[in-house]
């Protein structure tokens, strides 16, 4: 039904097999925690990696081993995906090593309380508390504050989106741009990527439903971005998409308002692509050209050191 990849659907084939009958929320965690082991490359040399805690926040940063430019350090603040319920500082290990390598820019990563022990605004409260942190020099190295940029996959690219509402809302310092991917915004039910995605590879459209159950009851933009009815005085955005996968029309939407409201977008469709792709690096092609223009767009941001 979905015309993917051979190399995609081998992804797909392998991340399937870390599901279990065990439907329990620990059992949940405990086969997303395996799955994302087995994706996860070696650690690469260069990078100097510690776990520490910033605003009461566990947070993970990602420091190459070079000296320290005079501004402070290009920032990219990774917000993880998993549905708000799922994942954590080693689960997108593999993601903050290509940026921070490949850029030799800082990545920190995010450890932000899940849900349903922690429900909204927990996760949105974490990130804020860590960005505000971050501004008050605060964090664990030296941070050029006019390159900081957010980027969060799937519930992350929610909460990055959503941070950037709440600090336009209070007029706060805003970060030079956002970078959304395959994010879950809370688009309308009849979006057309709900029925023609339903049951698409990895995610489906009953699965999102019950991971934004577990999370947000509240009706509110700051849970779900595309309940905003002003988009204007954001940040410049970066959306990614995945073709066949249920959120695809969330993306298209939050572009949509953006653009419209004259803030800077650009946007990837993501051809070929399904949820949760980002792990695929390296092993399919079109998930390597993904990258190729999300490290372009960085670049062109000036969050690089090479």
């Amino acid at each position: 039904m979905y015309p993917i990849s051979a190399q995609l659907a081998a992804f797909v084939a392998k991340t399937e097999s870390f599901t279990s009958d065990d439907s329990s929320l620990a059992g949940l965690r405990q086969n997303y925690n395996r799955m994302c082991e087995a994706f996860t490359p070696p650690r690469p040399r260069g990078l100097l990696i510690e776990n520490s805690r910033l605003a009461g926040v566990n947070i993970r940063s990602y420091l190459p081993t070079i000296p320290t430019p005079h501004n402070g350090w290009p920032c990219l603040l990774y917000i993880h995906g998993g549905g708000w319920v799922v994942g954590g500082l080693d689960s997108h290990d593999f993601i903050c090593f290509e940026l921070a390598s490949t850029l030799q820019v800082l990545v920190i990563a995010i450890d932000y309380r899940l849900a349903p022990e922690h429900p909204f605004p927990a996760a949105y409260d974490d990130c804020r508390a860590v960005w505000q942190a971050i501004q008050a020099g605060q964090g664990p190295h030296a941070i050029d504050l006019q390159r900081l940029i957010v980027v969060g996959d799937s519930a992350g690219g929610n909460l990055a989106a959503a941070l950037c509402l709440g600090l336009r809302d209070d007029r706060q310092p805003l970060p030079k741009a956002q970078v959304l991917i395959y994010p879950g915004l809370g688009g309308p039910a009849d979006l057309p990527s709900r029925h023609e995605c339903k049951d698409a590879p990895l995610l489906s459209t009953a699965d999102t439903d019950h991971y934004r159950m577990l999370y947000a009851s509240d009706s509110t933009p700051y849970a779900m971005p595309l309940l905003a009815t002003d988009f204007s005085g954001l940040p410049k955005a970066f959306i990614a998409v995945a073709q066949f996968d249920p959120l695809r029309d969330d993306g298209l939407l939050y572009a949509e308002h953006l653009r419209a409201a004259g803030v800077i977008t650009q946007f990837y469709p993501g051809l070929g692509l399904v949820h949760g792709c980002l792990r695929a690096r390296r092993q399919v092609p079109e998930v390597d050209q993904l990258y190729d223009h999300l490290l372009e767009y960085l670049r062109s941001e000036g969050l690089t050191q090479v």
